[in-house]
Parts: C-alpha cells; sequence; structure tokens
C-alpha cells in the first residue's frame, strides 16, 4: 500500500512545476489585466470603479475596429499563399526528387531563425523609397521607383516579410508530418497504378490534414497579433502606420505610451476573445468539411 501512495503522489509533484509556473506566469498576470479592465483613471476621483464602461467604449473605437478589419485582411491575403508555398515546399522536399534536399530545406527554414525585429529592419530596408536597392536599380533603369511604403503598399509589404519569415516553420510542421505516412499506402497506390500527382492528391493532403489545421490555428494567432513589423516600419513610414495600425500595436500604443493601462487591457481582453473566436470558427469549418469529405467517400 505505501509504494501505491507513493505512485499516486508521483504524478501531482511532477505536475506541480508546470501548474505552478502556469498561474504565476500566465493566469494570475490575466486576472490582473482582467482586474484592471474594471477600472478608470481619471483627474478627478482618481482610479475609480466602471463596470464594463470600458468594454462598451471600446467596442465603438474606430480605430481599435479598423485595426482588427486590418490584420483580418492581413489574415486573408497573406496566410493562404503562406501555407501553399509551405505545402508545394514540403511536398517536394519529400518526393525525392530534388538534388541537395538537405540544402534546399536549411535553407527555406533559415529565415524563421532570423529575429522578426532583424528582418523589419532588413526588409525596411530593401523597401527604402530613397537608398534601397529597388529604388537605385529603378532609377538606373529610369523607372519610377517602386513605392513600398505607400497606404497602398504597405499591407502587401508586411504580408511579404510575415511569409518570409514563416514559410520555412510551416514546411517543417507539414515535412514532419508527411514523414509519418505509413510506406505501407504509397505502395497500396502503386499497386493500383496510383502516379506521384495521384499519390499526392490522394495519400498525402489527407494525411496532412491535421498539420495543415494546426499551421492554419498558429497562423490566425499571429497574424491578430501583428505587432512588431509594423511597429518597426512606422518609424520608417510613419504617414502610414499609425499607432492603432494593428489591433496589438494600438494596445501597446496605449499602455506605454497613452498611459491609459485599464483601457490597454481591455483592447487586450477584446483582442483575445476576437482570436478565440476565429480559431474557434476555423475548428469548426475544418471539421465539417472533414465530415463532409467522409459522408462523400462513403
Amino acid at each position: 500500500m505505501t509504494g501505491t501512495r507513493r505512485h499516486r503522489a508521483a504524478g501531482p509533484l511532477f505536475v506541480a512545476p508546470f501548474l505552478t509556473l502556469f498561474l504565476l506566469l500566465f493566469l494570475a498576470p490575466l486576472g490582473y489585466a482582467a482586474y484592471l479592465s474594471l477600472f478608470q483613471s481619471r483627474l478627478i476621483g482618481g482610479t475609480v470603479f466602471v463596470g464594463l464602461d470600458n468594454y462598451t467604449q471600446a467596442l465603438g473605437d474606430p480605430q481599435l475596429l479598423h485595426g482588427v478589419g486590418r490584420v483580418a485582411l492581413f489574415f486573408v491575403i497573406q496566410v493562404p499563399v503562406m501555407l501553399l508555398l509551405a505545402l508545394l515546399f514540403a511536398l517536394a522536399l519529400d518526393s525525392g526528387l530534388l538534388r541537395l534536399a538537405r540544402v534546399i530545406r536549411l535553407g527555406i527554414f533559415v529565415p524563421y531563425a532570423v529575429p522578426s525585429v532583424v528582418a523589419a529592419l532588413m526588409w525596411g530596408y530593401l523597401y527604402g523609397p530613397d537608398f534601397g536597392p529597388f529604388a537605385q536599380l529603378s532609377r538606373k533603369l529610369d523607372l519610377p521607383a517602386p513605392h513600398f511604403l505607400s497606404d497602398g503598399w504597405m499591407l502587401g509589404s508586411l504580408a511579404n516579410i510575415v511569409t518570409w519569415e514563416f514559410v520555412g516553420y510551416n514546411m517543417i510542421i507539414l515535412y514532419a508530418a508527411l514523414r509519418t505516412i505509413p510506406q505501407e499506402l504509397y505502395e497500396a497506390a502503386a499497386v493500383d497504378g496510383a502516379g506521384a500527382w495521384r499519390v499526392a492528391w490522394s495519400v498525402k493532403l489527407p494525411a496532412l490534414r491535421p498539420a495543415l489545421l494546426l499551421t492554419l490555428l498558429f497562423s490566425v494567432i499571429g497574424s491578430f497579433q501583428l505587432f512588431n513589423e509594423p511597429n518597426l516600419l512606422m518609424k520608417i513610414a510613419p504617414d502610414v502606420i499609425s499607432s492603432s495600425y494593428t489591433a496589438n500595436l494600438y494596445a501597446y500604443s496605449l499602455a506605454f505610451t497613452g498611459q491609459q493601462v485599464n483601457y490597454a487591457a481591455t483592447v487586450s481582453f477584446l483582442l483575445g476573445l476576437v482570436i478565440v473566436i476565429a480559431s474557434y470558427g476555423v475548428l469548426l469549418t475544418a471539421n465539417r468539411a472533414g465530415r463532409d469529405s467522409l459522408r462523400s467517400a462513403a
């Protein structure tokens, strides 16, 4: 009985460090932010309890709404391109037809190892209208310099930076999922006379559905938390990128520039709620699509 009791006590002891860190570093700050969002700091009266007034104000805040709409558009444009490129690279590497496959895989993944701050600074230099290489080349060819940092191009320029950074990361996830497909499926497809394209469509893509869903969920979270890239490019193009260009940048500006900590906590909570709803919508759509495909196959 003594050994059984020790085994029962071992489980909570192993989990205790994680639960302690989870409580101190996640739940406690989250609870404190929720507490702050229910108050306002006023010139007369100091900090007063206002209940849900901050949330009511945020839901009608045009700067917040425009920021959320902008990152939603960013998600719709950038994520499909990024995941399609990652899928194509993963399938090409898994095909075994590429020479120097390890070098190519490393080359695609290396941009992910570059910190986002460095990547934004590097691309900011490349986009520069005065000293950037694209602008200099255009002037040498007597062509108008491309306006990568203009209002009409900025969202696409940001999408290009994020795609360059994360294609390799998503490619590794998809490539690892491809390597787990049982060899028997390929042998069965070969016996049925399936070619390379048919195997990719009927064997590899269905097996990649969980990995694709995982990368899509990561992309939802990352898109709505877009911060580093616009924050750095704002120094280069202040007339295009404002402090409320994205919802995350808006919350940061409220807290550290405007000293509106309570309202910043409210904006952060609402942004988190948007991410939860968007992630749930992606999961629900994927599950329905999976059920429909199973029914059609049956």
